[in-house]
């Protein structure tokens, strides 16, 4: 068997739902020295109302441990993750897989869990992920299930399956139909039926005396089954046999996962619920006659019941309804199950069953059960998949050393990280310069109103806010404030900045205003302000000398909310109307629908305007200046 190995289980189920092969395969490997991180069913589908006991239960495994990790026993760690629940949705499987692998890689270094097998018993497309970015000695996928067909959430599972099955180092199947299909996709196939854990049932077989009060009050004969109560079972079946066998009680152990109205009323079926995995074959030693009632569907037909040998451990006569497996099971082993195909010969077996038989017939028969139970224990199943493995693990190791392959996977994971960030980056870069997404964003920034009459115009110079370069921008806003003037809006104007290049910007500004044809001693020049702050605090100074008390006030675009901010904290009682040029080459945006694609492309001195515009409200917030 297996010995020392990391791995890690990706498994179908829960831990601590009914007891599976996925939990005895993982107990035993983990009992004969490999660490095993168990991680619980990550999901199919999306979960519904039906599914709220499930989704407690998870959170509750979750708190157990810590980020959703906990040590059930030795060198056996239970992952119980919290996802989001869709499966199939791109977004969502982006999110879960960033979001688990990070984790995992931070377990598996913290743990030393470096190049573990993965086993794999679900194959969905997280499952996929993990496997592509973990570093693993070699990939298991044990096929115990045709998901395509097991419900119609599930049946998505189809391509991630076919991937997993061709990328997949190893394939145990439990059925022949299995067999068939993987076998189409992988030549490494092998048949590998759930087996029983023959030692304990043994134990408990060979007990003497053993008082068990379960069935203390059910009356004999009893025909039991174990199991969950599932879907696939074939409820009106039972129902038929028991009712027209009502000297026979008919004992159902496992937990209720389907409607089971059609046994309502019916006072010879006993439903006992879910059972601890170590009570299981006390219930089956006081069985008189153990059944396997399944329907015959696509889905059965790829089934291998586990229940089969746990039952012939106890030499107990079992009768199945006509599943493929059986029947195989049945030519392999000389008959050894009943097999009926209607309620009429369910009813026969039981009847024989029922009636004395010869000791030494019986003895024989019962020891023919016991052996065939036997010969598929875990035990050998677990020895004869780790043989396989070892012998792959070797060949790998002569075909690639170790160095080799690390080299190999982190180049490939170096290709895989570059090619994403490009792809980021380009997707980045056409949806902030050619889409209206920033345009959009920025609208908050812009306020613009119909000019009124008023005291004067004020114009805020632009430094080097639009452009980033001294001296540009100054000269839309002075032809704007101009065109203002002479349509009688206003008879003076204030040009506000204390920007100095070459020359100081508000005398250049006042002489471009004059050479457009406004009188000097109708321009005011203010030539101290160095912000946006200052711009509203100096010329309030100037108003309230000159009793003015409303203004039009010429700006950028977006310029505009911050001086708005800025009015209403220190200048409350100043009537402000906002006329931002209309159009500006700064700023120039029009119904994006109906612009140029020419036009369409925001500029980076457009972009730095937007940006430096929100990062100076937030810095002029904190400062307590708005």
């Amino acid at each position: 068997m297996l010995k020392n190995k990391n791995i890690i289980c990706i498994s179908s189920i829960d831990w601590d739902f009914v007891w599976q092969g996925h939990q005895e395969i993982m107990s035993r490997l983990a009992r004969n020295g490999n660490r095993i991180l168990f991680v619980e069913n990550t999901g199919v589908r999306s979960p519904g109302i039906r599914d709220f006991s499930r989704i407690r239960s998870r959170i509750k495994s979750w708190f157990k441990g810590i980020s959703g990790i906990r040590q059930e026993k030795e060198n056996l760690f239970i992952c119980s993750p919290i996802l989001l629940p869709f499966p199939y949705l791109r977004l969502a499987r982006w999110i879960n897989s960033k979001l688990f692998l990070s984790k995992l890689r931070r377990w598996i270094k913290l743990m030393n869990f470096e190049k573990p097998i993965i086993w794999v018993f679900l194959p969905t497309p997280l499952t996929l992920d993990i496997i592509e970015n973990i570093n693993s000695e070699l990939v298991v996928y044990y096929c115990i299930d045709n998901f395509r067909v097991s419900s119609p959430a599930a049946s998505k599972i189809k391509n991630s399956e076919i991937k997993l099955i061709k990328k997949a180092d190893l394939v145990f199947v439990t059925s022949r139909e299995l067999f068939n299909y993987c076998s189409q996709f992988n030549p490494k196939v092998y048949f590998f039926p759930f087996g029983v854990n023959y030692e304990y049932f043994e134990s408990v077989r060979d007990k003497r005396n053993i008082n068990f009060e379960a069935l203390k009050n059910i009356p004999r004969p009893v025909i039991g089954y174990i199991g969950g109560i599932h879907k696939w079972i074939d409820f009106k079946l039972i129902r038929e046999v028991a009712e027209r066998m009502p000297g026979c009680s008919f004992v159902l152990v496992g937990p209720i996962q389907a409607d089971i109205s059609n046994l309502n009323g019916i006072k010879n079926i006993y439903l006992l619920g879910k059972k601890e995995h170590s009570e299981i074959p006390f219930f089956i030693k006081e069985f008189d006659v153990c059944i396997i009632p399944y329907l015959i569907t696509d889905y059965t037909k790829n089934v291998y019941p586990t229940k089969l040998n746990e039952y012939l451990a106890f030499g107990k006569p079992v009768i199945s309804t006509v599943l493929p497996e059986v029947l195989a099971y049945n030519e392999e082993n000389g008959s050894v199950v009943d097999v009926a195909v209607s309620a009429e010969e369910f009813i026969k077996s039981i009847q024989d069953y029922m009636k004395p038989q010869e000791e030494k017939a019986k003895a024989a028969s019962i020891r023919k059960r016991i052996d065939c139970s036997q010969r598929n224990g875990w035990a050998q199943r677990i020895e004869n998949m780790s043989v396989l493995i070892n012998d792959l693990v070797i060949k790998k190791e002569l075909l690639h050393p170790v160095w080799s392959e690390e080299l190999l996977l982190t180049l490939k994971r170096t290709r895989k990280r570059l090619f994403k960030f490009f792809l980021a980056g380009v997707f980045l870069f056409y949806l902030l310069f050619y889409t209206p997404l920033v345009w959009f964003l920025a609208e908050p920034l812009k306020i613009s109103q119909s000019p009124e009459k008023s005291d004067c115009i004020v114009v805020f110079a632009g430094g080097v806010g639009e452009s980033g370069r001294a001296l540009q921008g100054y000269e839309e806003r002075v032809e704007h404030a101009v065109k203002l003037y002479k349509s009688g809006f206003a008879p003076y104007i204030i040009f506000s900045s204390g920007y100095q290049f070459y020359f100081k910007e508000p005398d250049i500004m006042k002489a471009l205003a004059v050479s457009l044809g406004v009188p000097a001693e109708n321009i005011i020049i203010e030539e101290k302000a160095n912000n946006t702050y200052k711009n509203v605090l100096y010329c309030k100074k100037i108003l309230n000398q000159k009793g003015w008390h409303k203004i039009l006030l010429v700006s950028a675009p977006y310029h505009m909310k911050r001086v708005s901010l800025v009015v209403n904290k220190i200048a409350p009682d100043l009537k402000v109307i906002f006329v931002p040029m209309p159009n500006s080459g700064f700023y120039r945006h029009n119904d994006f629908s109906i612009m140029h694609p020419n036009e369409r492309q925001l500029s980076v001195i457009q972009f730095k305007s937007f940006i430096h515009e929100y990062v100076a409200i937030i810095v002029y917030k904190l400062r307590g200046l708005i």
